[in-house]
């Protein structure tokens, strides 16, 4: 779908250096023994419902996501010195465990294929393995996103899978991973360089608009039918990665808090300093209400299904953190708060509104 990828984002020194999946998966043993048993238990329900070839499969992910899980955790998380508050191992797990897992207990195991489970389960530990990217892809898909899928790609070549064989996995993980791409900016984005005829995204999800995308670079995508699947299972990819809108308030709040404090550290504002302050006292109030309630849209069926009834439910809870926290620190000068003080106020206010 996207030329040239492994050519732009060759391998980076933590790739490199952590090339051997047998090897990740003896440090998550050591330092997550819960990891190895999720992975045991996602074998043992794919296996139950869709036998011995899924579960081979899965052997050779298992083996994929052991090694994407440990770059991340050494670029971003818990095992590394660059630490992203939010874009770490530990938001690709809660993709990987609570949120697929919701999905598969709510809707059932055969909701979906097979490796359809498996996909979506590489997606969560792959699609936000670069985080620090800036080449322009020419594309309307994000240089982070770019990055990932060609490092996704060399992953699976490394684990086991075939570029051959396994097309539709490849195709599947590169077109999810591409719908990932999320656009936050304050402004609709003009993509008249790849589509003249009309601006057609005004920020949120690139997942539904990935089907217009094809028609201009692969006119004939709907002869394919792997395609015709990898778009489908995208739609669903983009709802479980934004799925905190539909779960609890406090987890909500949790990876929005999460979200702020990753933004201030890009930005080089740290949170216990008055910098931080009226930024992050924007982002928890008037950003997370544009995002809730603007930028984010289901995209699928099926996490719509899932998920609709907690974001309805978390709806007014969203006002009424922003209308609190606005009450307390709006009239204060802004120099006698800092950001550590609004997610404190912001977390006694979310258990609060629980």
């Amino acid at each position: 779908m996207i030329e040239g990828l492994q050519d732009r984002f060759p391998a980076d020194a933590i790739e490199i250096r952590l090339q051997d999946p047998d090897e990740a998966l003896r440090l998550i043993g050591e330092r997550r023994p819960d990891v190895i048993a999720l992975f045991a238990q996602r074998r043992a329900v794919l296996a139950e419902n869709f036998g011995a070839a899924i579960a081979q499969a899965w052997d050779r992910a298992e083996r994929a996501l052991a090694l994407s899980l440990v770059r991340f955790a050494v670029r971003h998380g818990r095992f590394g010195s660059d630490y992203h508050d939010y874009h770490n191992e530990m938001h690709a797990l809660e993709i990987l465990d609570r949120r697929i897992g919701r999905v598969m207990r709510e809707a059932g195991p055969h909701t979906l294929a097979g490796m359809d489970w498996i996909a979506l389960s590489l997606f969560a530990s792959c699609h936000d393995l670069r985080q620090r990217e800036v080449i322009d892809t020419g594309h309307p898909i994000g240089s982070n996103e770019a990055a990932s899928i060609a490092e996704t790609q060399r992953i699976l070549d490394r684990c086991g899978f075939d570029r051959s064989h396994d097309r539709a996995l490849y195709l599947t993980l590169e077109v999810m991973i591409a719908g990932s791409t999320f656009d936050a900016r304050p402004q609709p984005i003009d993509r008249r360089a790849y589509n003249t005829a009309e601006v057609i995204h005004a920020g949120g999800p690139l997942a539904p608009l990935l089907a217009r995308e094809m028609e201009r670079s692969h006119p004939g995508w709907r002869d394919d039918p792997e395609v015709e699947r990898a778009l489908e299972l995208a739609l669903l990819a983009s709802d479980l990665d934004t799925a905190n809108v539909g779960e609890s308030f406090v987890e909500l709040c949790d990876s929005s808090a999460r979200l702020a404090g990753e933004r201030e550290m890009r930005a080089g504002r740290p949170l216990d300093s008055v910098a931080s302050g009226v930024p992050m006292l924007g982002f928890v109030t008037g950003g997370q209400e544009r995002y809730f309630f603007e930028l984010h849209r289901f995209c699928s069926p099926l996490g719509e299904r899932v998920y609709a009834a907690g974001k309805a439910a978390n709806a007014d809870k969203v006002r009424e953190m922003s209308l609190r926290l606005r009450a307390e620190f709006g009239n204060r000068a802004p120099g006698s708060f800092s950001g550590a003080d609004v997610l404190r106020a912001q977390q006694r206010v979310a258990w609060d509104l629980q």
